[in-house]
Formats: C-alpha cells, structure tokens, sequence
C-alpha cells in the first residue's frame, strides 16, 4: 500500500505505466466533477470510476482484495478511513471471482490499520493487499471518490 497526496504522488509511485496514467486521469480539469460511473482511460487497462457516497461506522470491516488489478482510491472530496491488512492477514468469507476481480474477508480488530484519506489524497492498494474503503471518520459523511484500476 502507498499513501501520498495527487500533489507528490508522481515522485512517490513506481514509474508503472499505468499508474502514470492513472495519475494523468485525475489531474485532468474537471475530473472530479465527472457524473457517477465508469471512464475508459486505456480500455480494460486502465479505467476509472466515479462514485458519490456517505461512509459508515463499520465495528467489523468488510475486507477486500483484488488480482488482475491494483486500486488507486482518490478522494476528491470528503474524508474518509480505509482499512489495510496484508492480504495473509485476511479471512476469506466469499472466495475470489474472476469475473468481477474480488474477493471478500475479514481481518481481526487489531490487525489492521486505518488509513485516513481527506480530499487530495490516494491510496494504492496492490493484489497483495487487503483494504476496507467507506469506513467513516469519525460522523459519517460524504465522500466523492475516483477509484482506478490499474491491470497488474
């Protein structure tokens, strides 16, 4: 997992071709009042998506984890906290889908750490990383997030 702000995240990201673009997408003017949904930046390479919602108090976060492609989470307004574990850390509750690149868990109180994003800033989360996105922090509020996914 990397943390940085879109400011410096260039200087900060391995030089993957992807993640470059990635960054290209949410510098551009206006990204962050795109409408809700989905954005083709280099086909099922690299894509976008946009999405408006409140967090949530979570006693028990609903783990994630991905294979086919790292997620680099912007938030462009709001703050909110996600959860990072190493993916060994994770119980698997829902096994991974191809189809939908997923796979759901839970990691122990204790065995994670919250990573607190407010506007400007990302989190890279690679397939050897689990994460919980959404979680509130602190009163639950609302967010505006672009999440990219980038293939491995």
């Amino acid at each position: 997992m990397i943390l940085s702000c879109l400011k410096h995240a260039r200087r900060q990201l391995p030089g993957i071709p992807g993640l470059l673009k990635a960054l290209e997408f949410l510098r551009r003017p206006g990204s962050a009042s795109l409408p809700d949904g989905k954005y083709e930046i280099d086909g099922a390479h690299v894509f976008a998506i946009v999405q408006r919602y409140d967090t949530a108090a979570a006693p028990e976060p609903r783990f994630e984890a991905h294979r086919k492609y790292i997620d680099m989470q912007f938030v462009a307004a709001g703050t909110e906290i996600i959860g990072w574990a190493p993916l060994a850390g994770m119980t698997v509750s829902e096994a991974y889908d191809g189809e939908t690149d997923v796979c759901f868990g839970a990691v122990p109180p204790g065995a994670w750490t919250p990573a607190r994003l407010e506007a400007g800033q990302l989190a890279v989360f690679f397939p050897e990383d689990a994460h919980a996105p959404r979680l509130a922090a602190g009163a639950a509020g609302p967010v505006l997030k672009i999440v990219v996914k980038i293939a491995v």
